[in-house]
């Protein structure tokens, strides 16, 4: 996969907690679930321009919900799609631009 498809799939998360990492220098993303810590390197470096020094991972399941396709119907039990997360780490003086907007506000 080239660097210009995986800019639509490498997706920065936008949130408190993630603002608060990015203040210590780790950046959040979502990520294709078929992708490793290797390629979320990689994939990460060429897109940013920047040198990345770590990459931890989570897989996040997804959680249940009752479906309901009618109101006489019974609701049958189906799961949200899930998703992975990647934890960015960079080296040191690297930084990304991910939350410039709101911090002129």
């Amino acid at each position: 996969m080239s660097a210009s498809d995986l800019q639509h799939h490498i997706v920065p998360r936008m949130s408190e907690k993630a603002y608060a990492a990015s203040q210590a220098g780790v950046y959040v993303f979502e990520v294709p679930v078929r992708l490793s810590k290797a390629e979320i390197a990689r994939s990460v470096g060429q897109l940013y321009s920047v040198k990345v020094a770590g990459v931890r991972v989570l897989n996040a399941k997804g959680k249940p919900v009752i479906g309901r396709s009618s109101r006489r119907q019974r609701g049958s039990l189906t799961y949200r799609s899930g998703l992975k997360k990647a934890y960015v780490s960079l080296a040191e003086g690297q930084s990304i631009k991910l939350f410039a907007q709101e911090e002129t506000k």
